[in-house]
């Protein structure tokens, strides 16, 4: 019955990972930019 089933599940898992992992880097990142009022206290 496990012929092969835990291998054949594993590179699937590797390929899934692999184009996941592809597709995040090309993401772009997103800056952090802090929102600085001018002043608003004085």
């Amino acid at each position: 019955m496990a012929d092969n089933f835990l291998e054949r599940h594993h590179e699937e898992y590797e390929q899934k990972k692999a184009a996941w992992l592809r597709k995040k880097r090309h993401l772009p990142k997103l800056k952090k930019m802090l929102h600085r009022p001018d002043d608003e206290a004085l």
